[in-house]
């Protein structure tokens, strides 16, 4: 990958996170990448390849929309981690299928098939509303209580 291609996609993915408000999620992916590097060498790579071969290209050249392609380079690095399904949470806290052009309002997790792994983040709106965050802390977070609103 060259560095003009890698400059020309963070200017462009960091003019669509000012204009959204989007939250950047590229340091949680990092860690997340750092994890799977130890449990999963193969899905490390994988994801690796994504990244340099697809995800930053297509956002240099303009071929794909910035947010979109961030998100779903997250459920790619979920999905290498566990096996599951994705989802996506609306603000009254409804479940449906995930799909690339969901709204980035909606909190997107990977849901493990395994009963007892807990969801991994795929993406957290700009502003959750209160049933994702709820949704979030007992999915992801493991809490069976809220915190104390004030």
């Amino acid at each position: 990958m060259e560095d003009a291609t890698k400059t020309e996609a963070d200017r462009v993915f960091s003019e669509a996170l000012e204009r959204t408000g989007a939250r950047d999620p590229r340091d949680f992916y990092r860690k997340s990448l750092r994890g799977l590097r130890q449990v999963n060498p193969k899905g490390y790579q994988e994801a690796v390849a994504h990244y340099q071969d697809v995800l930053v290209p297509s956002i240099a050249n303009g071929e794909a929309e910035p947010l979109q392609a961030w998100r779903e380079y997250g459920r790619l690095i979920a999905e290498v981690t566990v096996s599951g399904r994705t989802v996506a949470i609306d603000e009254t806290g409804r479940a449906q299928p995930y799909e690339p052009e969901v709204p980035m309002e909606r909190l997107v997790l990977h849901i493990p098939d395994t009963k007892s792994g807990r969801a991994i983040l795929v993406s957290l709106p700009p502003t959750p509303s209160s049933a994702q965050r709820a949704t979030y802390e007992l999915l992801v977070a493991g809490k069976h209580r809220l915190p104390d609103p004030g």
